[in-house]
């Protein structure tokens, strides 16, 4: 018997490891500590680093990343790492959520579509500098968890869809900007398609299974023109970007 309860304990424990959910926050609540960690992080993480747009900046400061981990996690919210989130997926770390923001170079008029939703904090973010976000979850159990949590904080300008992020939203396009927050070794055309003239794509360009360049595309016509930033590491897209892979 003691042998069958330490094995329980131990399933237990493994499954609230490998598969956080957003449901077990306890406090959607933003306290004074919190937002004296979130003045910490955009001083020391992102505007340290160079991110200097106001706008950023001021998102940053505005949307409580707290909100958006899994209750054991919420001491290290505001931390200079990453967090996984379930389903073998990561909420990114502070600095790349601002730099992946500023260099779409977003107005107020903006229509913006997110490839991979995850915790939803990127789109939180997108949400403040943008008119309307459209953000696409490939694993149902980030996307009903996500757009419950959602729901609850009251974001009224994200719309969400449960489906591979490859195909894009084509009934929704042209779009201003799209963000990819997954790597993929390929540029998926069917969103180059949905950018408008000028429109900018920012992605983890390289081995789903290795390091990236983050870049970004700008659409001229028939065109795009490519820009190198930094190296990354992003987990896998997933669904037909995987496909793509396989012999």
């Amino acid at each position: 018997m003691r042998v069958e309860a330490i094995l329980k304990r131990t399933l237990a424990f493994l499954f609230i490891l490998l598969f956080p959910c957003f449901s077990l926050i306890a406090d959607l609540t933003d306290s004074a500590e919190t937002r004296q960690a979130r003045d910490r992080m955009v001083r020391e993480q992102i505007k340290a680093r160079g991110i200097s747009q106001p706008h950023v900046l001021e998102a940053m400061q505005s949307v409580p990343r707290h909100q958006f981990v899994p209750q054991d996690l919420v001491d290290s919210a505001y931390k200079d790492h990453p967090l996984p989130i379930g389903e073998g997926q990561t909420i990114s770390q502070p600095y790349i959520v601002a730099l992946m923001t500023e260099v779409l170079n977003l107005n107020p008029s903006d229509r913006v579509l997110e490839i991979g939703t995850g915790s939803g904090y990127q789109a939180a973010v997108l949400s403040v500098l943008a008119a309307q976000v459209y953000t696409i979850e490939i694993k149902q159990k980030l996307y009903e968890n996500t757009y419950n949590l959602m729901n609850k904080l009251d974001y009224k300008n994200i719309n969400f869809r449960h489906g591979d992020g490859y195909f894009g939203w084509p009934e929704a396009a042209p779009f201003d900007a799209i963000m990819i927050t997954a790597a993929v070794d390929h540029i998926p055309p069917p969103l180059v398609k949905q950018l408008k003239e000028g429109g900018r794509l920012v992605l983890p360009l390289g081995s789903p299974f290795g390091y990236q360049n983050l870049v970004l595309l700008t659409k001229h016509g028939e065109d795009i023109s490519v820009r190198q930033i930094i190296g990354v590491l992003f987990v896998p897209m997933t669904g037909h970007a995987m496909e793509k892979n396989r012999p």
